[in-house]
């Protein structure tokens, strides 16, 4: 399939809002392309720049991806970027959706410490006080 990135860029924004992500992070994603991740300990936003902006980059390039959030964790293997995407699989949205309503979703999760061991895979999360998202398991 070949979605356009304009199409996946409507389904990140309502991801975005279905996640209660804080809407001035949403708004900039929409209207400057910027895109957030939530650091520890609070959880807060902060945009993503620099090497990490090139990871995600490549990232969407290579799986014809866009990436709408990213959530910065520190587990007990390794430091990690999970990356929330949209896919080109335009029938898998659905599902997406509703697993985001019961705190899980597929992402990608690079992996700073071991970048070899950096994978695909279910991660669930919730929303911080500080209305970005924390990695549960």
């Amino acid at each position: 399939m070949n979605i356009s990135r304009e199409e996946k860029k409507i389904e990140a924004i309502a991801r975005m809002k279905l996640l209660g992500i804080y809407s001035p992070t949403i708004e900039q994603f929409e209207k400057e392309n910027l895109l957030s991740e939530s650091r520890p300990p609070f959880g807060a936003c902060f945009w993503v720049e620099g090497e990490q902006l090139k990871r995600v980059h490549k990232f969407e390039e290579e799986n014809n991806a866009l990436v709408y959030f990213v959530i910065h964790s520190y587990t007990n293997f390794g430091e990690i970027e999970n990356y929330l995407f949209v896919s080109d699989y335009i029938e898998e949205w659905n599902m997406d959706r509703e697993d985001m309503r019961y705190g899980q979703q597929l992402a990608y999760a690079y992996n700073h410490d071991m970048p070899d061991c950096s994978e695909f895979g279910s991660i669930g999360f919730k929303l911080t006080a500080a209305a970005g998202l924390k990695r549960i398991w």
